[in-house]
């Protein structure tokens, strides 16, 4: 492989999908406002009050507690539409008309990762900026704050596999939304994002802990709010948790790759 050439490729396609959402204002704002306007001011502020401090998991209060869910739905939320443009491609023919030309094909899907991945680490940090106006400041600093978006990556890849593979196997945009719809909802509610696993009932405690984004969640929760002594082993469980994760998510996207453009 000719490396300076194939590095060449991928900034090409990286910048691709930079002007296809610079060209969509709107598109391109909500996609950094909606997380931190949704659900961080409005959601943190309407149940500030009503959420009970003794389970707030030595938070301080509900939008201290909110801030670490809030990066990992954005995660969430961006990995799993990170294989939408790929489907639009595929729908109108040019990632047919790409494939047969002496592009690496490998170049095409790491091109969509750092774009997925980059948007997702500017958002994180708006959200981080926003929480900070609102008194909720990471205890842990900046280094805990780079471990937040490591964390956030190596979630977001497994994600994005999900989303490609999907993107590749579908064979309608309405059939992808979907099941963007039936795998976001189930995995935001049955996690901790929202609320501590100890106020849900034990049928969606067992559920919550089958869920690969509570680990997440909760590396990241203590990150902001208690420290690292509290972070350390978290942080150490869910990097191993990601590991099969992403290993599983990769695997299947491949297969999904391969299969679809023979």
């Amino acid at each position: 492989m000719n490396f300076p050439h194939y590095k060449q490729e991928v900034l090409a396609l990286t910048m691709r999908w930079v002007r296809r959402l610079s060209r969509e204002k709107f598109s391109m704002l909500f996609t950094l406002v909606q997380p931190m306007l949704f659900w961080l001011i409005f959601f943190g502020s309407l149940f500030q009050q009503a959420a009970k401090m003794p389970l707030l998991e030595n938070a301080p209060n509900y939008m201290s507690f909110l801030a670490g869910g809030v990066v990992v739905m954005t995660v969430l939320n961006n990995g799993l539409a990170g294989g939408v443009d790929l489907l639009f491609d595929k729908e109108n023919g040019f990632l047919e008309r790409m494939m047969s030309t002496p592009i690496h094909r490998t170049s095409v899907i790491l091109s969509r990762y750092l774009f997925v991945m980059a948007i997702t680490s500017m958002q994180i940090l708006v959200i981080l900026g926003i929480a900070f106006l609102f008194g909720v400041e990471p205890v842990t600093k900046l280094p805990g704050i780079a471990l937040i978006l490591v964390i956030g990556m190596l979630f977001g890849i497994g994600l994005t596999a999900i989303s490609m593979a999907m993107a590749f196997s579908v064979k309608s945009h309405g059939d992808f939304f979907s099941m963007l719809g039936f795998l976001s909802l189930p995995m935001i509610f049955l996690s901790s994002a929202l609320v501590p696993l100890s106020a849900m009932p034990g049928w969606m405690q067992a559920l919550a802990f089958l869920n690969p984004m509570t680990w997440v969640i909760d590396a990241v929760r203590p990150l902001i709010i208690t420290g690292w002594e509290a972070a350390i082993p978290q942080v150490a469980l869910a990097l191993i948790i990601l590991v099969i994760f992403d290993a599983i998510c990769l695997y299947g996207g491949a297969k999904a790759f391969r299969r679809a453009i023979g």
